[in-house]
């Protein structure tokens, strides 16, 4: 309905765009409400896990994992007892983090002489603007795809380049999470933990025994595990059909746990294959945000006041729940191009979606995706309404902190938690403390510099690209589409999630390349000033509350952090929506469709 511009002279009421008004369903509401509860209900024990892991005290895991964590110690050449400044602890992230650019890119320019690729396939597939685009996406957690993966990556690169940085991807950000916890945490100490011993907890004890569980489940249900050939098939058309296969469960279990979100197959979750159940589904939305929700709990715990643990779940949950509301509303109501023509929509915006899930279930996965860091989708952004399609954007501009990926979702709530007490130490001429820190010039800056380096990103990325030729020859619509498209590709990357308004053709090399940089600049320039951030607060006192200390864990804190999360971040990108899905519901809603 978009592909190209057109006016239509109808109104959409003499269209019958009124007669085929839908409103959203008790039984939509009510799943939306039931995922909510399990996220909550499961907050509590999996961040006490958390907590107690990260301080390195004994779980019901160690009698099994604790020989495999001290073996990787032992390879490592790692003192689990040695803890990092946090220029040390920085420098050990960034570090790890250019061996896993360069083993994943050689992986995949070498595929072709490589193991388990049936299907023959070689480094021609893979151009090296495309190899390092790909390299930087999934070792920044975006797992942003510009290629079609069955048709482009060997098995041994799904599992061998991909997989593996789902998992060292994820644990680095859950590492970067705890440490600027114990900067809450603890008092005039120097360190903040030590990186290798965090990202190897978080993977041996975490992420791998909720990922074999996971896999496991997603077999009983039908997602496939082989290393068999592609199958031909003739249709009952008479037509040849191509189906893809592989190791397809093992991967999905830790793109929805880690929150990387790069799919198997090019139509990612909506892939009979990647899910084909209601089960699978809930699981993968279950998944999402299972961790990041959890963080909340295990950061309340570690500063020894859960209360503010939850008062940063409410946060989250509020701005969850607005932002599924108006998305299942927009999607209810149904295409206005569609209506225009007549035809009726009695259970929505259909377009781009799975059957089997239905509206409800695809305006929750769409928004909980942008919520976390993650990605994945089960039904196409692209066919979004123009309202429905803001929801996703605006998630991931305001910094994806809501719930979030593993780990960045909670260091970058903390992030706007301090820039939100700076704001309200001004309100009332007190120097801001928060958890009994006090929060100076250095914090405040370091954090505002976090903040603005993202908003620069993308808005100065998308106008390089809104006025380029290189640029302007991705997107396949025109109009305020078209540019909605791009807006959201560098949206999408600076902030690590990896979903796209998939009408966009990024597998170019001035794509590629400004998108991998975006990923980069979005990932590392945010954890280096939060680190700093970390080490200053880790070297403070904690001031006992007084009669002037601003209450961090009641409605008045959570009341104010909302606001300063939708006004400082909402406001930034205000214009750049304006041109973009604002714009174009406008018009739809007065007759012109693009």
């Amino acid at each position: 309905m978009r592909c190209c511009a057109r006016r239509n002279s109808e109104s959409l009421a003499g269209a019958g765009f009124g007669r085929h008004h839908v409103a959203m369903t008790a039984n939509g509401i009510f799943q939306i409400l039931f995922y909510f509860f399990i996220i909550l209900l499961l907050t509590k024990p999996i961040g006490l896990f958390m907590a107690r892991l990260f301080e390195g005290k004994r779980t019901f895991l160690h009698p099994v994992l604790r020989p495999l964590e001290q073996l990787c110690y032992k390879l490592a050449g790692v003192n689990e007892a040695t803890e990092q400044r946090w220029t040390q602890y920085t420098a050990a992230l960034l570090a790890f983090s250019i061996f896993s650019f360069l083993f994943a890119y050689a992986l995949q320019r070498l595929q072709g002489f490589l193991p388990f690729n049936p299907q023959g396939l070689n480094a021609s597939n893979i151009s090296p603007d495309l190899a390092f685009n790909t390299a930087v996406s999934f070792l920044t957690n975006t797992n942003w795809q510009s290629y079609t993966p069955e048709t482009t990556v060997s098995y041994l690169v799904q599992m061998s380049a991909l997989a593996v940085q789902n998992f060292a991807s994820a644990a680095a950000g859950i590492a970067a999470a705890i440490a600027l916890i114990r900067g809450f945490a603890r008092q005039q100490m120097n360190s903040i933990g030590n990186f290798w011993v965090d990202l190897t907890r978080a993977t041996v004890y975490l992420l791998l025994p909720i990922s074999i569980v996971a896999a496991l489940f997603f077999c009983s249900q039908g997602v496939i595990q082989n290393f068999d050939r592609y199958t031909k098939v003739t249709t009952v058309e008479g037509a040849t059909q191509v189906i893809a296969q592989g190791p397809v469960a093992s991967q999905e279990a830790i793109k929805m746990l880690g929150t990387n979100g790069g799919g198997f197959f090019n139509a990612n979750s909506a892939h009979p294959f990647e899910s084909p159940t209601w089960f699978t589904n809930f699981l993968e939305m279950w998944s999402l945000l299972a961790i990041g929700a959890a963080l909340t709990y295990t950061f309340g715990y570690m500063v020894k006041d859960t209360r503010q643990g939850w008062a940063i779940f409410a946060v989250m949950g509020i701005l969850m729940l607005a932002g599924v509301g108006v998305l299942y509303a927009a999607e209810a109501q149904g295409n206005a191009a569609v209506a225009a023509a007549h035809v009726a929509q009695a259970t929505g915006n259909m377009e781009g979606k799975e059957v089997r899930f239905g509206v409800a279930m695809s305006s929750l996965f769409s928004t909980i995706t942008t919520d976390a860091s993650c990605g994945a989708v089960n039904t196409m952004h692209d066919s979004l309404t123009p309202l429905g399609g803001m929801i996703p954007i605006i998630n991931i501009e305001l910094g994806e902190i809501i719930f979030g990926g593993v780990g960045s979702g909670m260091y970058g709530m903390l992030i706007w938690a301090v820039v939100a007490m700076f704001v309200a130490g001004l309100m009332v001429g007190r120097t801001p403390e928060y958890l009994g820190k006090k929060i100076e010039a250095k914090e405040v800056k370091m954090s505002m510099l976090a903040i603005l380096i993202l908003a620069l990103d993308i808005l100065g990325f998308t106008a390089l690209a809104a006025v380029t030729k290189a640029g302007l020859a991705g997107p396949l619509n025109t109009g305020p589409h078209g540019f909605s498209e791009i807006l959201y590709a560098f949206t999408s990357t600076t902030g690590n999630n990896g979903s796209a308004f998939a009408g966009l053709t990024a597998n170019t090399v001035f794509y590629n390349t400004t998108l991998g940089f975006s990923m980069l600049i979005g990932r590392f320039l945010f954890i280096v000033p939060m680190m700093a951030v970390a080490g200053s607060l880790v070297t403070k006192k904690i001031v006992p509350a007084s009669a002037g200390t601003f209450p961090t864990h009641g409605g008045l804190f959570i009341g104010l952090l909302v606001g300063v999360v939708l006004i400082v971040g909402g406001l930034t990108f205000f214009p750049a929506l304006a041109l973009g899905p604002i714009v174009e519901h406008l018009a739809m809603q007065a007759g012109t469709f693009f």
